[in-house]
């Protein structure tokens, strides 16, 4: 007789298996777009910018800093920064201007034509991945997010949307962090040189 745990497990192991099964063509083209862009983001000097609330801001940390300083191999490091990690101007701009535009300032301060960036988001529905999507087109950052809930309505303000097929946060939330990771090697074994 299988235990709850063992159930528990297959459940979610048969939820994970599923939604990598469904990534769709266009998650799988715009995939291979952040890629390219990427790569030509770093020949022209230009940085890689993610985000995200709740379990996904710890995401976007973990990739930015996977980037910084290594994924599996030494090498230079590549430009990157996750808005999540300054609490001092999460609190500061939450407080003085309003929650929903805590990345959007940010990126004004900080985002330049040309950078990349990257928006980690379970529903896809949070306004302020929505704002920064907004200021991103306005000076010419190159938009992409990794979104479950088929993007959700951040996927109409996103230039490459890779969507998830899931609505469970979980499931995203691992299927994020597989396809950064896969992203970060990619990014590796072009700088290694």
């Amino acid at each position: 007789m299988k235990t709850r745990i063992e159930k528990l497990i297959q459940t979610e192991n048969r939820q994970l298996f599923k939604a990598l099964n469904f990534l769709g063509t266009e998650t799988i083209m715009n995939f291979s777009k952040l890629y390219e862009y990427s790569i030509n983001a770093l020949k022209n000097k230009k940085k890689i910018i993610l985000y995200g609330n709740g379990g996904s801001a710890s995401d976007s940390q973990h990739l930015a800093t996977e980037l910084v300083v290594r994924y599996k191999k030494n090498r230079r490091a590549i430009p990157a920064i996750a808005l999540t990690a300054d609490n001092s101007a999460i609190t500061a701009i939450s407080n003085d201007f309003n929650f929903k535009f805590i990345f959007s300032r940010q990126i004004e301060a900080l985002g330049h034509r040309g950078d990349i960036a990257i928006a980690l988001t379970t529903s896809g529905n949070s306004q302020n991945l929505i704002e920064a999507a907004k200021l991103c087109k306005k000076k010419g950052i190159i938009t992409f997010c990794f979104s479950g809930n088929k993007g959700g309505k951040l996927k109409k303000f996103t230039r490459y949307p890779i969507t998830l097929n899931s609505k469970v946060a979980s499931t995203i939330q691992v299927i994020e962090l597989h396809l950064g990771q896969i992203y970060c090697g990619l990014l590796e074994e072009y700088t290694k040189k």
